[in-house]
């Protein structure tokens, strides 16, 4: 399945012999965590289902796109056979930051929920999820999406598990949850993920989360990583400054409602669908620190901040905390922050064109597995999109040459 939406600027045939080199190389990444060529094969069949163009990437319909009769070769690679999962994990994240890094990209940490019915799939309980802005019956996954210049795709994942899951260990067993499996809140799972990404050596500057993250210790992680950051916040959130000439104190709504309208500015977060994604945004530094008392390796000031932003339509504020190098413009702070929308994007196109939410296992493995492979289908499409679009050289000012005036003789 090749969206003309994902390679614009390449051929069709430029972007089908991408497809087809690409999808040959993923295999071949894949192929050591398998034991036998069988299941490798079937493992390759499976995203191929994934990558395919039917609407449902069900169980059935993966199996009548692969040839099989039924679907149980499908169902075997999620449940029945033993193969790592975070071996898959590791090899999309490689894949990705082979193709993709950059040093000023910036990690995005999100979660989405997955609609379920009943009480059996691992995780699965009553709580609130974005994706239906209610509290309804599901799962939660949180993910960290990798966003440069060149393309965005998720290298980190984790299954949620609320304390009524925790608390009961024969819903434990009965999903097959790791036994040194415990309670984690989402945060928790975030600070897991950002290390993860620091072990492996990935490349990134920044890291940017909603509200749920924006506080405790993934701010003290990320100081002492030296890594900036641009994390939501409620608006109760109390700041304090020092050091600066203007005392600010208060809650971050108390903050905002202070403030001039000489303060705000109003800035593109990045391009959205329906163009420039623009708000009224104002920064205002709170302090500056020596960034050495928390990591020895940096050197110099950096700034911890509130950035506030405030919709045009209706006034609607969002507040930040951040951390960046001394010096750092509100601009800067505003791109970050609009990477948040890369990783929105990614759920919307993970689910409707890769099933990330279409895993019928009920096992802690096999959404784990499932969710691996829809990652790896989506890394696969965002890195041809990567090379089927190159950027354009710039624009170089020809030089002209005036042809010279005629010297009048002299007298």
């Amino acid at each position: 399945m090749i969206r003309r939406s994902w390679t614009q600027a390449a051929s069709i045939e430029e972007t089908l012999a991408l497809w087809a080199v690409s999808l040959r190389e993923i295999k071949k990444r894949i192929r050591p965590l398998f034991n036998q060529d069988r299941v490798a094969r079937n493992a390759g069949l499976f995203l191929e289902g994934l990558l395919g163009a039917e609407q449902r990437k069900t169980g059935w319909m993966r199996a009548e796109a692969a040839g099989d009769p039924g679907p149980w070769r499908q169902q075997a690679i999620l449940g029945r056979r033993d193969w790592d999962a975070d071996g898959l994990r590791d090899i999309v994240r490689d894949y990705v930051i082979e193709h993709l890094a950059d040093d000023d990209a910036v990690l995005v940490i999100d979660e989405t929920g997955f609609l379920k019915q009943g009480k059996a799939s691992c995780g699965v309980a009553r709580q609130y999820t974005g994706s239906a802005g209610k509290i309804t019956n599901c799962q939660i996954g949180v993910f960290a999406s990798y966003v440069s210049r060149h393309g965005h795709a998720f290298i980190d994942r984790a299954l949620y598990l609320p304390k009524q899951w925790t608390d009961d260990p024969d819903r434990l067993e009965a999903t097959y949850v790791p036994a040194d499996t415990g309670f984690a809140t989402k945060p928790k799972l975030a600070t897991r993920m950002i290390a993860r990404a620091i072990a492996a050596s990935v490349p990134f500057k920044w890291v940017a989360g909603d509200t749920v993250y924006g506080v405790g210790d993934i701010e003290q992680q990320l100081r002492q990583a030296g890594k900036g950051y641009v994390l939501g916040v409620n608006s109760a959130h109390v700041f304090n400054s020092w050091g600066k000439r203007r005392s600010i104190s208060g809650t971050a709504a108390d903050i905002a409602a202070t403030r001039r309208s000489s303060d705000w500015k109003r800035l593109s977060a990045g391009d959205g669908t329906k163009g420039p994604r623009l708000h009224d945004w104002c920064y205002r530094e709170l302090a500056d620190l020596d960034a050495g008392q928390f990591n020895s390796a940096n050197d110099g000031l950096w700034t911890r901040g509130l950035l506030i932003r405030r919709r045009i339509a209706d006034g609607d504020l969002a507040f930040f905390t951040t951390w960046c190098p001394a010096g750092t413009t509100i601009e800067t702070l505003v791109a970050v922050e609009g990477h948040r929308w890369a990783i929105e994007d990614s759920f919307e196109t993970a689910k409707n064109e890769f099933g990330l939410d279409h895993n019928e296992s009920r096992s802690w493995h096999g959404w784990h597995r499932h969710v691996s492979m829809a990652m790896l289908a989506f890394a696969m499409m965002a890195v041809i999109r990567h090379h089927a679009n190159p950027p354009q050289p710039k624009k170089t000012q020809r030089r002209t040459t005036a042809k010279a005036k005629p010297v009048p003789p002299r007298r």
